[in-house]
């Protein structure tokens, strides 16, 4: 009986999980992920949690208990990274992140005793590097993504410099941040449980303003100042890293330095490539071929292999080679220009068109749940029901949609008091 009782709190936490516009598809891998790092009680309490940030009082109320057996609970979730918690206006919120970019990387972001991390790495990489429903849900769906590349910086001409705005430079991300936290990268850490990791610097993960408030005060991060943060960042580009954070305006909460080996958003690049899995940068690598010598160097440095070798078509050489993009690949993270130094024979130029970026985790979230078929997990979650504020604020971005999105969203919820607003501001 205790068994069937167990069973059902997991499953009720992985339900709960996939009201989130990524999800999580339910197996038996996530099952025992998920009883690595929740006991069954907590798994309880946790599925019946809102999608959106909540305070003690909600929480008392949801779970039909005091404030201050609440209170207590929740700080202990957000001491093991499972919840995060915020001040807004002096009062502490709770929100359950995603599994990722969550409570997953959360979790090996730091050595810990509390929790079997060699366990739950070998489980992790069996989870995510072996089976592919996961990662498939995650980066594939939809046409909005989770994730988005940073252009490198130093390689960056004085004339695209002009053209970069403030959100696509990593540097500003970092400048502009409340809060900078400073942890153990996850992927390189599971790697290292299951003797796979590569050589790149392993504490460079990047979180910013209230996720990073948040681990920092439960020590999961260190927290840094924008100097040192802007050190890492030149680290990491020295190590040929790619900087892959949240696809977002404002509020970047996290910037992941990724190596092409160990990461996954990089494996899921290469993995579903045609499905555009991360949203790239505005440029794109040209290749001067009456320069290039065929040297291979950018090939042997691109995390998504996008750059390739191919013939030149020289009849006086026929032998000789020349770098070649594969535009539908590139992240155009400039991360390949590093290693053409003797001839310059890569630059980035701007993409035809201007790739698009969510305002903020909200309008990505709605923009996401429409694409996915989930909005109507965040309409009628409790949490916006009850707060009209934020019900407005939901249906703001929604009528703020393209006209076939808002359509694809009225579908999903059948309403007509949605249907007839979509109208009005069509």
């Amino acid at each position: 009986m205790a068994h069937s009782v167990s069973q059902s709190a997991y499953q009720r936490l992985t339900e709960r999980l996939n009201r989130f516009p990524q999800g999580a598809p339910p197996t038996e891998l996530l099952t025992k992920i998920l009883k690595v790092l929740f006991d069954q009680r907590e798994a309880e309490l946790v599925s019946r949690l809102p999608i959106r940030p909540f305070t003690v009082e909600r929480a008392a109320g949801v779970w039909r208990m005091s404030e201050r057996e609440a209170h207590k609970i929740l700080d202990g979730l957000a001491e093991k990274a499972l919840l995060v918690d915020f001040y807004v206006d002096g009062e502490m919120h709770y929100v359950l992140p995603p599994p990722m970019a969550g409570f997953f990387e959360f979790s090996m972001m730091r050595i810990r005793e509390d929790i079997d991390q060699k366990l739950l790495a070998e489980l992790f990489y069996q989870y995510l590097n072996v089976e592919e429903d996961f990662v498939r849900a995650l980066f594939t769906e939809g046409q909005t993504q989770l994730g988005r590349a940073f252009v490198h910086e130093p390689a960056l001409s004085a004339a695209n410099a002009l053209h970069v705005l403030d959100y696509e430079r990593a540097s500003e991300v970092v400048a502009s941040a409340t809060h900078r936290g400073i942890s153990m990268c996850y992927c390189r850490h599971k790697m290292a449980h299951m003797n796979r990791a590569c050589t790149a610097p392993m504490d460079i993960c990047m979180t910013f303003n209230t996720s990073a408030e948040s681990l920092i005060r439960h020590g999961h991060a260190r927290a840094v100042g924008v100097s040192e943060c802007l050190e890492l960042l030149a680290k990491a580009r020295e190590n040929n890293l790619v900087q892959f954070g949240e696809n977002v305006r404002q509020g970047v909460n996290f910037i992941c330095n990724c190596c092409g080996c160990c990461c996954e958003a990089m494996i899921a690049a290469r993995r579903f490539a045609v499905k555009h899995p991360i949203h790239t940068t505005n440029f794109l690598p040209r290749v001067d071929q009456t320069t290039c010598n065929g040297c291979g160097g950018c090939v042997r440095l691109c995390p998504v292999e996008a750059m390739t070798l191919d013939s030149a078509n020289d009849p006086r050489h026929p032998k000789r080679k020349v770098a070649r993009v594969d535009h539908n690949r590139c992240l155009g993270c400039g991360v390949c220009i590093r290693a053409c130094t003797k001839t310059g024979s890569l630059s980035l130029e701007r993409r035809p068109q201007r790739v698009l970026t969510p305002l903020n985790a909200a309008h990505r979230a709605v923009v996401m749940a429409v694409e996915r078929g989930k909005l109507q997990h965040l309409i009628f979650d409790n949490q916006i029901l009850w707060h009209h504020r934020a019900l407005a604020a939901v249906l703001g971005v929604i009528l703020r949609l393209p006209p076939v999105a808002r359509a694809m969203a009225t579908d999903q919820v059948k309403s007509r008091y949605l249907e007839a607003l979509a109208l009005r501001y069509s």
